[in-house]
């Protein structure tokens, strides 16, 4: 917004075109009617920039910065002119950006790139995309189906459309034009729904899962630590003396990279059970591997194979609904709850940075396994009725 100023007894108007700030001063001196009659000027200065029909030798004909104005003016007109298309300017993009991200990331935003953004926007100026073209895009996404007929996602949707504002926004600052991304909010998801087991379905499974692989469910179960983690850990960072598991990096297709979030580096306090299973566990990895758990040839486990070949064949023959195996997270946290764990402890253990998802995802679990849904209150009421009906009683 212009505002009004007054530098040697002289009214000064205050304003911004083209991203510079502009001062011109006027002849007219500071009283209330010339201030009344600025401030109608500025306003029409600010309703023409908006528009993009403002002339400022038209205002302030003898100005100094008549010469810097119309060249900024013309810098902006020719780059402007020189708008590529949506294909062009996403591969500039995509090479200046993607050193902040990590490997997996960087997977993520080329398959999105490549499989849906280029071929719907590929040739269009990035300036002329609309905000109604964006809306129509996002709308075909809901139609994208697979061969076993299932949709997109709400949250898949929404991704795929990170990288696209991303870009408009992007262009928009270095080309001078509006992006179109405006007011467009995510699409609602369905929230997550977690499947963890019972305490007595995690002894079940322990008990029944291949001897080769108990161990490593164990750890699982009772550290919470992600598919990534676990599968990532090396025996330098297990410290069985102090008992703890330093977590400070995860296995990711193969590579090992940084965890998830930084508040995912963390020191997991292992159980009496946990690390009777490491201790048995260092006899038979650790001489021939730097990985706690490994394959037959020292190198890290592959969780699509051991998905495929222990996770679900066990779940199966003990009768249990089919899961995912990142569920031994879940249901760590969900045991722990249930123990009545410090949440904090328990959100330290896990990675969280707070204890706000734990008693937004897992908090409904806990009256089933504690039977504590507010009998407890109940049972404190009912006491302090009895004394105080023995109090009178006595009076």
């Amino acid at each position: 917004m212009a505002s009004i100023n007054v530098r040697r007894g002289k009214l000064v108007i205050d304003f911004r075109y083209l991203g510079m700030r502009c001062r011109e001063q006027t002849v007219l001196p500071d009283t209330p009617a010339n201030r009344k009659q600025l401030n109608e000027l500025a306003n029409k200065m600010e309703a023409e920039i908006t528009l993009g029909i403002f002339d400022y030798a038209k205002y302030f004909p003898k100005s100094k910065r008549l010469e810097e104005v119309a060249e900024l003016r013309d810098r902006k007109i020719a780059a402007t002119s020189r708008c590529p298309n949506f294909s062009a300017f996403s591969e500039v993009w995509y090479e200046e950006k993607k050193i902040e991200w990590k490997t997996t990331y960087q997977r993520k935003v080329t398959t999105t790139l490549n499989k849906y953004l280029k071929p719907h926007f590929g040739g269009q100026v990035v300036k002329k995309i609309t905000k109604s073209d964006l809306l129509d895009f996002r709308a075909s996404l809901a139609k994208v189906q697979f061969e076993n007929q299932k949709c997109l996602s709400a949250s898949r949707i929404n991704q795929i459309m990170i990288p696209l504002r991303m870009i408009l926004e992007e262009s928009a600052e270095r080309y001078g034009f509006e992006t179109p991304y405006k007011n467009i909010r995510n699409l609602k998801e369905v929230k997550t729904v977690v499947h963890p087991l019972s305490l007595t379905d995690v002894w079940r499974f322990i008990n029944s899962v291949r001897m080769d692989f108990r161990n490593y469910y164990i750890v699982r179960f009772f550290t919470g630590m992600r598919t990534s983690e676990i599968d990532g850990l090396r025996w330098r960072n297990v410290d069985l003396d102090k008992r703890l598991i330093r977590v400070v990096e995860a296995l990711v297709d193969g590579k090992t990279e940084t965890t998830k979030t930084t508040s995912s580096v963390r020191n997991i306090h292992i159980s009496d059970r946990v690390f009777e299973a490491l201790q048995h566990q260092y006899q038979l990895s650790a001489r021939h591997s730097e990985y706690v758990f490994c394959d037959s040839k020292g190198g890290p486990l592959n969780y699509r194979n051991v998905n495929r070949r222990v996770w679900h064949p066990t779940l199966m023959i003990l009768g249990l609904e089919p899961r995912r195996a990142y569920e031994t997270r879940h249901t760590a946290a969900t045991l722990w709850l249930a123990a009545g764990e410090n949440p904090e402890w328990i959100a330290r253990q896990l990675g969280h940075s707070n204890t706000e998802m734990l008693f937004r995802v897992y908090s409904h679990y806990v009256p089933d396994l504690t039977r504590r849904d507010g009998s407890a209150f109940e049972a404190l009421l009912q006491q302090s009725a009895r004394e105080l009906e023995v109090t009178n009683e006595d009076e």
